[in-house]
């Protein structure tokens, strides 16, 4: 890229069922100059829209009447080159986030999120990285451990296996702090953060944030517990 040339906005698609949700993250993310809202669309329209105009981000609805987002997401991930895909949820749909995140969801963000946050985890999942919004953690982590509370003794033996250090990002990573909010309380560069979670992912054999967050509650490594402030 020459000098003085302006990179290549963030192309995203917004789908939702209800038109005013479409309008208003149309609105917030097309405040951004580094934002492009391509398509809006409901779960019936979404596969072939987004095909066609193959944005970077998708910001998906979970629940939706006629082709719901677990479905679109499923279409999605059998293509070339899927985009990346955060499921917009809400507290009521806890039951269809694991399956979303074993389908491949990048993240997982609720509908009331802060405008800012929202622009931001655009850029994040831009990036490459994956979104564990702080609100969202409590309802991930019960979906993947109902039934049970123990310790999981292969997690435990997975987590014995990092360092000092990893093992103090992976707690951080796992109350769903960002690289640059783990690097303010580790006091360490956000590139050294980046190279802990890479490789502490890499030894636990898990494909994203979230997963190394259930991991790290399944061990123990920090308590879940919704009853607590």
């Amino acid at each position: 890229m020459e000098q003085g040339e302006a990179s290549a906005p963030i192309r995203v698609a917004v789908v939702d069922d209800e038109a005013l949700v479409r309008s208003g993250l149309e609105m917030i993310l097309g405040s951004a100059p580094d934002i492009e809202v391509t398509v809006t669309c409901d779960g019936t329209a979404a596969v072939s829209e987004i095909r066609r105009t193959r944005p970077d981000v998708v910001l998906l609805d979970v629940r939706m009447p006629v082709v719901d987002g677990l479905a679109v997401l499923a279409q999605l991930q059998s293509g070339d080159e899927p985009p990346r895909v955060a499921m917009l949820t809400t507290f009521d749909a806890e039951e269809h986030v694991a399956e979303a995140l074993r389908l491949g969801a990048a993240g997982f963000l609720l509908k009331d999120t802060d405008p800012e946050q929202l622009i931001q985890a655009v850029r994040t999942l831009a990036g490459g990285a994956h979104i564990l919004s702080p609100s969202v953690v409590d309802m991930v982590i019960d979906g993947y451990l109902e039934g049970g509370r123990r310790r999981d003794k292969a997690a435990v033996e997975q987590i014995e296996a990092l360092s000092e250090r990893e093992r103090a990002v992976l707690t951080l990573v796992a109350e769903g702090l960002s690289n640059t909010e783990i690097s303010e309380r580790l006091f360490l560069s956000v590139g050294t953060v980046k190279e802990h979670v890479s490789a502490l992912l890499t030894k636990l054999g898990v494909l994203n944030r979230v997963q190394a967050a259930v991991l790290a509650h399944q061990a123990g490594v920090i308590r879940f517990d919704r009853s607590e402030p």
